[in-house]
């Protein structure tokens, strides 16, 4: 007994070795009964049997292979009762796809199950836990085999049916023992072990076990009637049995080999050919065990990029989004080009290999004029891809799928269909990069799109005059570029017209939308609200120009803080900071970018201060220096001093003659608006005002502050400025006009008077205003862009001379700030800057009402 005791333990130490060797030997006698029944199969009939099979047939079996793959779900939705964490129906799914997949092509005597499982529903479970879940599960794997094999011995010994595979009853018997085994083992065993495995859960286990086996060997029979062959089905069943018990107990993943060799034999009893009966098997590996795998292995990537996309913050999976997404636009505008040169030069493939062997990785229509037509669509949608427009989605799937069944149907071939994969793939998996509401051209896309669409119906034109017969006699043409007949290319030439309406349909139906979000225009009540309620700024009191559009950020229904903006293109460009509380300006700021690339538009923030500027640089945005805004410290004004002396002379001879300094407060009356406005037109002489970022002469605006005046001795107005209220401790100025009648040194006297006025209401500051572009893109270690921004926005102005400006206000300035343009990174800054300046240099229109006053006037 003693000695008994010892061997037993050394096997036990052993275990693992002796199983190696028990599935090595295995191999090798199954290696050997393959090889053997292989050397005696002829190659030609095996392929003849293959080609027999119809689209149909095939399709039939994918379909069902998939369902016979479907019960051992049943194991997964078991075990998660097991456990405490909580899972989902669709995650159970897939996690259990892939293990039992998985399980099938590569068991391991249930080690790859037993881990994957473990990997899936570890949440909120200890090690023990899952373990014990996984072993009471395994108990029951082949509980329907066991059933498999009562039925087997049934049919033999009782039906007699299958008779011949009598002499592989000890196998069948060792099979059916299994089932009772199991039973015995689960309710007459006292251990804790067992406590929760339930006789309901027991009898979900043994059912979907059953159902696994016997869905699997159905399966395996319906292949052959799929093949017609000519057996009695109903004796393959025992067969079936015999060869899945010997897989089980060969241990050898998915019983390669082991159940293959006693098919071969087994349906060879029942007259089955060779060939039949490897074509037979291979079908069966291919659709119960090969594609359901696949299915598993993209589950299985799925489940563990997600995890690593969990781990890494979500980097991953954009980075594979980006990925695609910039693989398919490149696929679409490289497809739609390669078409239709293809079209334009009939016989460039021949002639260019370039191009040739870049073809064939594009796809294909059905003739010249559908080509040119698709091509210019499928610009467009790349296009609308590059944009991430929602409304392209659609439109690129369903051209995308029409042209991958038209290629495959006129020339199909694994590499284009493994190529076509790969972009269907691409479609989907950046499908949420498509977020866009709607479609809004930039200037670059436009003037790209533009050229490319005029060179491309130019080279057309030009093909065309070569393949005209005079044309040919007098000159030598490429063979690339002959045309079959003339009616060929004019039917070309009517598909670019057609294509390019088709083309403008799209852009439009992505553009188009119901969206008005960024056509909210002036509300003098809630920009009053939120400057009254949280203080403007230096640029707040633009608000009533009303020449801008106004977003407001709201928090619980209340407005916190506006931007102004003018829209260009697709560019939103906002005037200075946003007005408001301070506190929300991050949130406000994240919100309007959120709000606006959702709907195509890239934002641009125009004279900005430098922490607003660093803030915008850590969300993604490139700056530009615009100049230098000039604030003067009113308690230390003194008109004391040498420096001060000519400044005291012109103010005594401004007094001498009897001129004033007055502040008139609103509401203004028609005459003085009237007297106002002459002044404002001697003083345009002519030219356009600018807006935007500067106050424009507009009734509504002069009646929202004060305005100071200078009257000579007889009380006319010789000169004005208005009142820019900011309601933060700082005054400043916007308008400063005056009349030809006023002297000279006129604007020198009010900035004075201006300057003492504040100082004494108490103010801290008075702001100067801006020096646009003072030493900015001056040096010649300047980026280009920066030197050329500069010439734009100089020679865009027509009526400010930037250099005098500087110089005038440098005679009473104390301090300059830095002012900056912010713009998106990647987007062109010359663009920015010629958009910024339509936008300033927009011409303002006097509205009726305006007009008949003014003629109401010259008519007094």
């Amino acid at each position: 007994m003693k000695t008994l005791r010892k061997m037993w333990a050394a096997i036990n130490r052993h275990m693992t070795l002796l199983r190696l060797l028990f599935v090595f030997s295995v191999l090798l006698y199954v290696i050997h009964e393959v090889g053997r029944d292989i050397q005696q199969i002829s190659g030609q009939e095996v392929a003849e049997t293959f080609s027999q099979q119809t689209p149909t047939s095939l399709l039939l079996m994918l379909v069902v292979g998939f369902i016979a793959v479907t019960p051992m779900l049943n194991y997964d939705f078991n075990i998660v009762k097991f456990l405490p964490g909580k899972f989902k129906k669709g995650y159970v799914i897939r996690s259990g796809w892939t293990v039992n997949t998985f399980t099938n092509i590569a068991g391991f005597g249930g080690l790859l199950g037993a881990s994957l499982r473990a990997n899936f529903y570890s949440k909120g479970a200890t090690r023990k836990q899952i373990l014990f879940a996984i072993s009471k599960i395994a108990l029951f794997l082949v509980t329907g085999l066991s059933l498999l094999c009562w039925i087997a011995l049934f049919q033999i010994f009782v039906l007699h049916t299958g008779s011949v595979f009598a002499r592989y009853w000890i196998w069948m018997v060792g099979g059916a023992l299994y089932f009772p085994t199991v039973m015995l083992v689960t309710h007459f065993t006292d251990s804790d072990f067992f406590n929760d495995l339930t006789l309901k859960r027991q009898l979900s286990l043994m059912a979907g076990s059953s159902f696994e086996w016997l869905f699997c060997a159905l399966f395996f029979i319906f292949i052959g009637a799929l093949m017609g062959v000519k057996v009695d089905f109903a004796a393959v069943l025992p067969m079936f049995a015999v060869a899945s018990v010997a897989g089980v107990v060969s241990m050898i993943p998915g019983g390669l080999g082991s159940f293959d060799t006693f098919m071969l034999t087994g349906l060879g009893f029942i007259g089955v050919g060779k060939a039949d009966a490897l074509v037979w098997l291979l079908f069966y590996r291919i659709f119960y065990y090969i594609l359901p795998f696949l299915v598993g292995v993209l589950f299985f990537i799925q489940d563990t990029g997600s995890k690593i996309n969990h781990a890494f913050e979500g980097l991953p999976m954009q980075l594979f989004q980006r990925i695609a997404h910039v693989f398919l636009t490149v696929f679409l505008w490289f497809s739609g080009v390669m078409i239709i040169l293809v079209s334009t030069f009939p016989h460039l493939q021949e002639y260019n290999k370039v191009y040739g062997a870049l073809y064939g990785y594009v796809v294909y229509f059905a003739n010249q004029a559908i080509n040119i037509i698709m091509g210019f669509l499928l610009i467009g949608l790349a296009r609308g891809v590059n944009s991430r427009v929602k409304r392209a989605f659609w439109p690129t799937t369903v051209v995308l799928i029409m042209a991958a069944l038209n290629t495959m149907w006129k020339d199909p071939s694994i590499k284009m269909s493994v190529f076509l994969v790969l972009v269907l793939a691409a479609l989907w998996l950046s499908h949420k990069e498509f977020y866009r509401e709607h479609f809004e051209y930039s200037w670059g896309a436009m003037l790209f799109d533009g050229i490319s669409f005029v060179g491309i119906f130019v080279t057309y034109i030009i093909v065309g005059v070569y393949n005209t017969p005079n044309y040919q006699r007098m000159h030598h043409v490429p063979r690339a570029a002959l045309f079959p007949t003339e009616r060929v290319w004019l039917s070309g030439l009517i598909a670019i017209a057609i294509a390019l309406v088709v083309l403008a349909i799209v852009y439009w139906y992505m553009h188009n939308g119901k969206s008005t979000i960024f056509k909210v225009p002036f509300d003098e009540r809630r920009v009053a609200h939120v400057i009254d309620t949280y203080g403007g700024n230096e640029v707040s009191h633009l608000a009533y120009l009303r020449d801008k559009l106004l977003y407001f950020y709201t928090v619980d229904g209340e407005d916190k803080m506006f931007f102004m903006y003018q829209k260009k293109a697709d560019r939103l460009i906002v005037m200075g900071e946003p007005v408001g509380d301070q506190q929300y300006r991050d949130a406000a700021i994240d919100n309007f970018m959120d709000v606006a690339d959702k709907e195509g538009y890239s934002i641009v923030f125009y004279e900005i201060d430098e922490d607003l500027t660093m803030s915008l640089h850590e969300k993604g945005y490139d700056f530009f220096k615009f100049g230098e805004e000039g604030f003067v410290n009113l308690p230390s004004f003194s008109m004391q001093g040498k420096k001060r002396k000519s400044d005291r002379n012109l103010m005594s001879k401004f007094d001498r003659v009897g001129i004033t300094f007055e502040e008139l407060k609103p509401p203004f009356d028609a005459d003085t608006l009237h007297e106002l406005r002459v002044i404002s037109d001697e003083w345009l002489d002519g030219q356009n005002e600018s807006g935007f970022s500067l106050g424009f002469f507009d009734d509504y605006y002069l009646d929202q502050s004060s305005i100071y005046v200078m009257r000579s001795a007889e009380g006319k107005i010789l000169a004005f400025t208005t009142n820019m209220p900011t309601h933060s401790g700082i005054s400043s100025i916007d308008l400063m006009r005056y009349g030809k009648n006023a002297p000279s040194g006129t604007m020198d006297v009010m900035f004075i008077h201006l300057l003492q006025h504040n100082a004494e209401a108490g103010f801290e500051d008075f702001n100067m205003g801006m020096a646009p572009l003072s030493n900015v893109g001056v040096s010649r270690f300047s980026f280009i862009e920066e030197r050329i921004a500069h010439l734009i926005y100089e020679y865009g102005y027509r009526f400010y001379g930037f250099q005098g400006l500087r110089n005038y206000k440098e005679k009473y300035v104390t301090s300059w700030h830095g002012k900056y343009i912010a713009y998106r990174r990647r987007n062109s800054l010359v663009f920015t800057m010629l958009q910024i300046t339509m936008v300033v240099n927009a011409k303002r229109v006097t509205n009726k009402k305006e007009k008949r006053l003014l003629i109401f006037h010259a008519k007094n």
